[in-house]
């Protein structure tokens, strides 16, 4: 029988799960949902490539402590309180920010086949976790023009995505994504042909994505943004303690989330499933 030590220690292994990035305030109930909902089904190539890059250096884990008069850093959990206890909110600075998590890899599969998508656009692939979750949901003869700056990382995930049979779907460019979206809104044949577009890159350059991409997706179509509410960090109090990149970063999905909201091309449903995702519908 377990020691209540060894209890502790195998919770706490669970925690960093590539992709133990919710933005629920109970970890157990995170795991139940998990547990529950999202292993039971997963596909075999999804839960290697998700142990794979669990095992990638940019998914070790940062854990700070952070006490002062006005607030109380608790551990991994940045949970601040102030006065009687009160929450006011919260950062997990422990949780792999790079990938998609299981259950949101999950939650995409099940919206592209609700939209029978078939030629879709990933911009941000890492190790390609939820690229494979697309190409896995799409038909045969489904496509994702992915992109990324690093080939390296993506190949980590391409022998599984090879197995998985399914290579096939994906056309990978390296390199920057303005460029590449510039010369396929030069070709007007490009113009709303996409079903689905989902991104996961530099939040920094997520206005000038959008700018591009509401003309490629189609009236009716879906663009994924991810991390929309940057774990939390969107409703964090001035004086907070966050790291330079996380403040940085911040600042630019704070933009994002205003201009969706004031777009009147799209409608717009912010889900806080993962890091936070805002899926937009083109309506003209």
């Amino acid at each position: 029988m377990a020691t209540k030590q060894e209890e502790q220690q195998t919770q706490a292994a669970r925690h960093q799960e590539v992709g133990h990035k919710s933005l629920l305030q109970s970890d157990a109930l995170y795991q139940y949902i998990l547990e529950t909902s999202v292993y039971p089904g997963e596909h075999e190539a999804m839960k290697e490539l998700r142990e794979i890059t669990a095992k990638h250096p940019w998914s070790i884990s940062s854990r700070i402590s952070f006490r002062s008069e006005t607030y109380t850093f608790i551990e991994d959990m940045a949970f601040f309180f102030a006065g009687r206890g009160k929450l006011i909110w919260f950062f997990d600075y422990s949780r792999n920010i790079m990938t998609t998590s299981a259950d949101e890899g999950q939650f995409l599969s099940m919206l592209l086949k609700l939209m029978n998508a078939k030629n879709t656009m990933e911009i941000g692939v890492y190790t390609g976790y939820s690229l494979l979750a697309t190409a896995l949901a799409l038909p045969d003869d489904g496509k994702i023009l992915a992109m990324d700056i690093n080939r390296e990382n993506y190949q980590l995930g391409l022998p599984v995505i090879q197995k998985a049979g399914v290579a096939h779907k994906i056309d990978f460019r390296e390199g920057p994504a303005l460029p590449l979206l510039d010369q396929l809104i030069e070709d007007k044949s490009n113009h709303g042909t996409y079903d689905f577009i989902f991104v996961d890159a530099d939040k920094d350059n997520y206005i000038n994505y959008h700018k591009r991409l509401i003309d490629l997706v189609k009236v009716g179509g879906v663009i994924g943004y991810d991390n929309t509410l940057w774990n939390g960090s969107v409703v964090a109090p001035p004086d907070a303690p966050l790291r330079k990149y996380v403040r940085y970063y911040r600042d630019f999905v704070l933009e994002l989330n205003k201009a969706m909201a004031a777009d009147p091309r799209i409608e717009i449903c912010q889900l806080p499933v993962g890091d936070g995702i805002t899926l937009c519908r083109r309506v003209y």
